[in-house]
């Protein structure tokens, strides 16, 4: 496996144009092995013009209410992730030729490490098929398998969590 050198950084709102065109390819690239073309034309349906910046300015939004981060190698977004400030983990994706390479992994971590610090006690996501082997192999457990409906089409994900372990090391006696 060849990884590729990248840096963390904080979303910026200009960062939102490649994020988009990230999410749609990813999910017409990767997520298609795991759903049919009509699942995944719902789920990122190709866009011109006014409603690519629309797409982009949800990005925008919803990217900026959250914790969220990109991982950046020299200009080119690898990946991003986010996480709200109840512990949902909304966007978890990794650009379709950076993909088993470390980015999803560290985007991942960051976000844990966030959730640890502000005293969350877990963090819970809804899972595509393609990516639930991932985080199962993070500590991630299976809640429930759902059937969402995402453009007028059915197509199934799961709903996973994560919950952390008390790591407080005082001793029960005080």
């Amino acid at each position: 496996m060849i990884r590729v050198s990248f840096v963390i950084r904080k979303f910026q709102e200009t960062d939102a144009q490649q994020i988009a065109t990230l999410f749609h390819d990813t999910v017409h690239s990767v997520n298609v092995r795991d759903y049919s073309k009509e699942q995944v034309d719902a789920w990122a349906p190709r866009v011109s013009g006014s409603e690519q910046q629309a797409r982009v300015a949800r990005f925008n939004k919803s990217l900026g209410a959250c914790i969220s981060y990109v991982a950046d190698q020299e200009g080119v977004i690898l990946g991003f992730a986010d996480l709200s400030e109840q512990g949902y983990l909304d966007f978890l994706y990794v650009h379709k030729d950076y993909q088993r390479q470390g980015v999803a992994s560290a985007l991942l971590n960051l976000l844990e490490g966030e959730a640890h610090q502000r005293g969350l006690k877990q963090i819970w996501a809804n899972v595509s098929i393609t990516a639930k082997p991932f985080f199962e192999g993070h500590g991630y457990g299976m809640i429930q398998p759902q059937t969402v409906k995402v453009g007028g089409v059915s197509m199934q994900n799961f709903k996973m969590a994560k919950v952390f372990k008390d790591d407080t090391t005082r001793g029960r006696d005080g």
